[in-house]
């Protein structure tokens, strides 16, 4: 049975790279909108994966897809902004992220200079300060601009514990919290199947969790660049809110008085519908996992420090 498109929805994609890439052949295959527009700053590159995609609409039938400019963000339902620079030798994450600020400086105000309706969904890294940053330079309500956050994470650490366990991962239940990143945390304490919960020595735990934190390295070091993934992930984003879903996710939003933590972007389970980010859900934490995930946030808020916004 085939899927149906939401009716009139719009969903625009700046950068077609490989995530961008993999993002809009994902939610074709899915049929997720009626419209999907490509926007690169290499056009010739945007239009080629257009052309590709649309050969194989034959197949699937009922969204229209081009390669357009920023004008066509106007009547965008979300815009989807996977650009950005990648890390040159020698450089460092802080100055990687003063280069990835003055560019998303230029797409957020291209943006909103014709849409003022729409939700801002960042995946570009470092994604959570990076969404904070597309937050203050929007002026959108923060329940508007979401980072795909930690919502990956989880699905690593789900399926590393469903692996160990031989349980299907969509039976666990488990969250990795805080910094996309190497600060992240893992919520052993209310982890848990059908609630029941997990029996798993320390050694094993901790294994998951660092296979779970390294996973992105691997992959960047077999073949360059994550992208399936991420692709879904952001794939399921985009249902819960086209589809009005009040979905629980990962997804990185700003945090007012969490868990001790405020005035900083975290992937933290909230509840996500066609307005965004309805609601932020109050996960307990242990004293350990508090004390890590207010260390998490201190990290992300120096980094924020060093940047000119």
């Amino acid at each position: 049975m085939s899927l149906k498109p939401y009716k009139r929805s719009r969903v625009a994609i700046v950068g077609m790279g490989a995530v961008g890439t993999t993002t809009g052949y994902t939610l074709l295959l899915r049929q997720r909108m009626s419209e999907l527009v490509f926007i690169d700053v290499n056009v010739k590159k945007a239009k080629g994966e257009m052309l590709d995609m649309n050969h194989g609409l034959p197949f699937l039938g009922g969204v229209k897809v081009w390669a357009g400019d920023y004008e066509d963000c106007r009547d965008a339902d979300i815009i989807i902004v996977t650009a950005g620079a990648s890390q040159k030798p020698g450089e460092t994450r802080i100055d990687l992220l003063k280069r990835n600020a003055e560019i998303f400086e230029s797409i957020i105000d291209n943006i909103v200079k014709v849409n003022n309706h729409g939700i801002l969904l960042i995946a570009t890294n470092p994604v959570d300060i990076l969404s904070y940053i597309s937050w203050k330079r929007s002026g959108w309500p923060s329940s508007r601009v979401i980072g795909s956050g930690t919502l990956l994470d989880s699905a690593r650490f789900r399926y590393l514990i469903g692996k160990e366990k031989g349980i299907d991962p969509r039976s666990i239940h488990a969250h990795i919290i805080g910094e996309h990143g190497d600060s992240e945390l893992p919520v052993w304490s209310t982890a848990n199947v059908a609630g029941t919960p997990l029996e798993l020595g320390e050694e094993t735990k901790n294994e998951i969790f660092e296979n779970t934190k390294n996973a992105a390295y691997e992959i960047i070091d077999a073949k360059g660049a994550t992208s399936y993934a991420i692709g879904l992930a952001l794939d399921r984003i985009v249902a819960a809110i086209l589809g009005d879903e009040g979905s629980v996710l990962n997804v990185s939003t700003l945090l007012e008085d969490y868990n001790g933590v405020s005035d900083v972007y975290l992937g933290v389970p909230s509840i996500v519908d066609h307005n965004g980010v309805r609601e932020i859900l109050d996960l307990p934490l242990n004293d350990e996992e508090r004390a890590r995930f207010i260390q998490s946030a201190d990290k992300l808020k120096d980094q924020i420090s060093k940047v000119h916004m």
